[in-house]
């Protein structure tokens, strides 16, 4: 297992589509696994094949209940996830492993019903409320090439890209 490079924003591979994953082994299995140690490393709740440069139809996302102080130790991996249905609405604040220092509340369903496959193609659903809803949602729009900036309002998102711009020429400058 190794820890991956995860894209930051406004890096354009983070608005590409992803493909679905037609080919699984060993090579899948690696990523998911890489992933997770990743997400977990950084740390994160989420995190989609394309965060870390792969456009596959990717995600790892973490079972844990905030509320608990162990997180489990298996992550829940989908392979070409898919909304099947949605439901009701809730407000939840959201932030990013691949933007940086930006936190907003975002509209998104309340419930999710999700159809994927295992790292071994199998097909399964996964029903969730809540936080979980918002994770899964946010982690599929990334394999859409959707950012949760895409959400926010274009005043804001100009806002923060005109923020994050002006630290990161400041950081090469060495100002």
């Amino acid at each position: 297992m190794s820890l991956l490079t995860i894209l930051k924003y406004p890096d354009p591979r983070l608005a590409e589509e992803s493909l679905d994953v037609e080919e699984f082994g060993d090579e899948l299995k690696a990523l998911a696994s890489d992933m997770c140690e990743t997400m977990i490393s950084a740390p994160g709740v989420g995190l989609a094949a394309p965060q870390v440069g792969r456009l596959l139809r990717v995600i790892v996302v973490d079972r844990s209940d905030p509320e608990d102080e162990v997180r489990r130790p298996e992550p829940l991996v989908l392979v070409n996830p898919e909304i099947v249905h949605a439901d009701g609405s809730q407000v939840f604040r959201e932030g990013c492993l691949s933007v940086e220092d930006f936190q907003s509340d975002v509209t998104r369903y309340l419930e999710v019903e999700v159809e994927a496959q295992d790292l071994d193609g199998n097909f399964f659903t996964v029903e969730a409320e809540g936080r979980m809803a918002v994770i899964l949602q946010h982690e599929i729009d990334h394999l859409d090439g959707v950012l949760f900036l895409d959400h926010v309002s274009p005043l804001k998102r100009s806002m923060y890209t005109k923020s994050l711009l002006k630290r990161r020429s400041k950081d090469r400058d060495g100002r």
